[in-house]
């Protein structure tokens, strides 16, 4: 699979779902898939099966082969890639503005995506719920203090800190300070037989 294909494929899902106005709850609708599956495939949490993937395309009217057409032009070839800090990605999960990601670079290699996302998080947010990602995840703090629940399990990770863990298991972030701060994600998602 090309580069970044995947986050490329989330991206233009909710890009157009959001351009004709449906809601999550619509799409589910018509795509009769739940809610909180587009919502983890909207925010690269879950890899899509092809017969959903197709199903959703086509809930929003899109044409299969256009949809695909644009993704394959925006995906980079070779083994060199550069990021300039100024072509980073910037998004949001979960409708929540106090958590900023920035992304790096998405690429696949021998059956593994990793996605690569920078994550500024401002003073004293804190994710509403637990979540899960259907990927192994490495959190590297960059600056400030986190306090980071997985499981039952809840760590206190500061500047140089680092955690690895299976982002099935239920997990928050805590940014436990006054003051922003800023961890490396990275997300290795294996692609599924």
């Amino acid at each position: 699979m090309n580069e970044d294909v995947l986050i490329q494929i989330s991206s233009q899902l909710k890009d157009k779902r959001k351009s004709q106005g449906i809601t999550l709850q619509e799409l589910a609708n018509r795509a009769e898939v739940s809610k909180a599956l587009i919502s983890q495939i909207e925010n690269n949490r879950t890899i899509p099966s092809l017969l959903v993937l197709i199903n959703l395309i086509r809930s929003l009217g899109l044409d299969l082969n256009i949809f695909f057409d644009e993704i394959a032009k925006n995906s980079a070839n070779g083994q060199l890639v550069i990021r300039r800090k100024e072509e980073y990605q910037t998004f949001y999960k979960e409708d929540s503005n106090a958590f900023i990601y920035k992304r790096i670079l998405t690429k696949s290699i021998s059956g593994l995506t990793l996605d690569l996302v920078l994550l500024d998080v401002l003073p004293n947010a804190q994710r509403e719920s637990m979540i899960t990602t259907e990927a192994f995840e490495f959190k590297y703090i960059i600056k400030g203090e986190i306090e980071y629940t997985v499981g039952d399990e809840t760590h206190l990770l500061k500047e140089g800190d680092s955690l690895f863990f299976d982002g099935r298991v239920p997990h928050k972030p805590r940014n436990t300070q006054n003051e922003p701060a800023q961890m490396l994600v990275v997300h290795f998602f294996a692609e599924k037989a």
